[in-house]
């Protein structure tokens, strides 16, 4: 165990801390209640990467059921989660084990992005030479649709929009060519038309509207980005200082704990805090793209870049509604936001990534 460990990509690792510092930093300063929970959610991410770094990845490719396993019950638990799951703030996405009100609660959504990965990871590698088919591509989609129609009757306009990114994202990272990755695109707008008019609720829209609209209804669908931007806006260089930010602090800035701690922290840290939050973030996403690209072995290599791909792209959203440029789909940041099941999610592909590493040395 202490040799394997000691073979970790330790800048990676490195940068990880580097990030949980600063979610229990601004966790300890807006809701000190959570700071102990988040720390429990950090040792089980960190038991996810060291039980995954044991298991020689290679073996997920070569047990094709454990993909496949991992994947339907990933589907089986949106689908309790639809019947049966408990609704928070307009949408059906947790399990919660125990009581409903001190239970622990947990978002299957989180579980798909990781499912699909693998998947996608196996599916891509065993058929890089033939992504220009229509077969390839037409199977891949359905791979992602699945999950995704069940997470938009939750509704979780976010994690769907997540698996559209992770499937779009393997279709480019694979080679598909120029008038393949056209027609995914009109494919793509069919289907958003078709949402708009048949899956997404009364309040997603209005988020939508209020994204193009940003006029729209300011102490309503508006409300949150328009304390986010003051929160960043009022910050400067440095910041308020700890426990001086006063939107997350007098209740104006609503989630500041989730979806809206970016603003949190910015509005303590300032322009310099921010920056430098982005910046592990990037090295992150950057570090995890090179270990995919020193691996020798497609599966591997698309396992790195599907996680470097998420990251991404939930870092962009998070990122892009807290400064209003987006519409707010309810994404939480990676690494920073409280929460369990995006870290102990998340944890188990880090720790595949490591493995990866361990065997480059």
């Amino acid at each position: 165990m202490f040799e394997m460990v000691r073979k970790f990509d330790w800048p990676l690792m490195a940068a990880f801390f580097v990030l949980f510092a600063c979610s229990l930093l601004v966790l300890s300063s807006i809701a000190y209640e959570l700071f102990w929970s988040q720390l429990m959610w950090i040792s089980l991410f960190l038991c996810g990467v060291l039980i995954m770094a044991s298991i020689n990845w290679r073996t997920l490719i070569n047990y094709p059921w454990i993909v496949w396993g991992f994947y339907v019950i990933a589907v089986v638990l949106l689908l309790i989660t639809v019947i049966w799951g408990r609704t928070i703030r307009g949408t059906a996405s947790w399990i919660t084990i125990g009581s409903p009100e001190s239970g622990i609660r947990f978002q299957p959504a989180e579980l798909a992005k990781v499912a699909l990965i693998i998947l996608y990871a196996q599916y891509f590698a065993r058929r890089h030479v033939s992504v220009a088919s229509l077969r390839t591509i037409a199977l891949s989609f359905l791979y992602f649709v699945l999950p995704a129609f069940i997470i938009l009757k939750q509704p979780d306009l976010g994690s769907a929009s997540i698996l559209f990114g992770i499937w779009f994202g393997f279709l480019l990272v694979s080679g598909l060519p120029l008038r393949r990755i056209i027609a995914s695109i009109v494919i793509f707008g069919v289907i958003a038309l078709i949402a708009w008019q048949f899956l997404l609720k009364p309040y997603q829209k209005n988020r939508i509207i209020g994204f193009i609209s940003p006029s729209y209804d300011p102490l309503g669908i508006n409300y949150n980005v328009t304390q986010s931007k003051i929160a960043i806006g009022s910050a400067g260089w440095w910041g308020k200082g700890y426990g001086q930010g006063t939107q997350s602090h007098l209740g104006f800035l609503p989630e500041a704990h989730t979806d809206f701690i970016f603003a949190a922290f910015t509005e303590e840290w300032g322009f310099i805090g921010a920056l430098f939050l982005i910046g592990v973030l990037g090295f992150v996403i950057l570090r995890i793209i090179k270990i995919g690209i020193l691996c020798e072995d497609n599966f591997g290599r698309f396992v790195s870049l599907g996680t470097a791909l998420m990251i991404l792209i939930q870092s962009f959203l998070n990122l892009g509604f807290n400064l209003g440029i987006l519409p707010v789909v309810g994404i939480p940041l990676p690494f920073l936001s409280y929460g369990g099941s995006h870290l102990l999610t998340t944890g188990l592909l880090v720790g595949i990534i490591q493995n990866i590493a361990i065997r480059l040395k």
